[in-house]
């Protein structure tokens, strides 16, 4: 084999890691906020695993804004239960990153509900400075938030 032929292969295997590369990319873009439809019409939950970041959050609210607009959802009840200290990469960006969130799915006219906060995790948001407002829906639980957001709109299953 010349060296012309080499390069040629060579060139082949990088195109085809590149590929590979980048269904992987899609791949952990997926999985880094799943949507999970309700039993309430127009309603997704999306838990929440795995290292918190400035850039995971942009990523799940490009993620949850197309999902918004594609989909006509109303309610957005994001599970934290899998959070714990260990992964906040960043403190101080954690209340500002929920802040985005919410104001930005409120924006496209969707309500959030935040549910699951340990106790380690709601002492960071704290420290990093999250503003506790009238708007910020938190539950204790998924099961809470359903129960709530069912009496709100007048839903009942016998």
């Amino acid at each position: 084999m010349n060296a012309e032929q080499e390069a040629i292969i060579l060139r082949e295997e990088v195109l085809a890691l590149k590929k590979e590369l980048a269904e992987y990319k899609q791949m952990v873009k997926d999985l880094s906020a799943p949507i999970i439809p309700s039993i309430i019409p127009e309603t997704i939950l999306v838990p929440v695993t795995g290292k918190l970041s400035q850039e995971r959050f942009e990523m799940i609210i490009s993620i949850l804004l197309k999902e918004c607009e594609e989909k006509a959802i109303e309610t957005i009840i994001m599970d934290f239960t899998a959070i714990s200290k260990r992964e906040i990469s960043e403190t101080a960006m954690l209340g500002e990153s929920i802040e985005n969130l919410v104001n930005s799915l409120k924006l496209m006219g969707a309500e959030t509900f935040l549910v699951g906060f340990t106790p380690s995790f709601t002492q960071e948001l704290l420290k990093s400075g999250l503003t506790l407002s009238q708007d910020l829906n938190t539950f204790l639980t998924f099961r809470n938030a359903l129960q709530y957001l069912m009496k709100k709109k007048g839903i009942s299953f016998a």
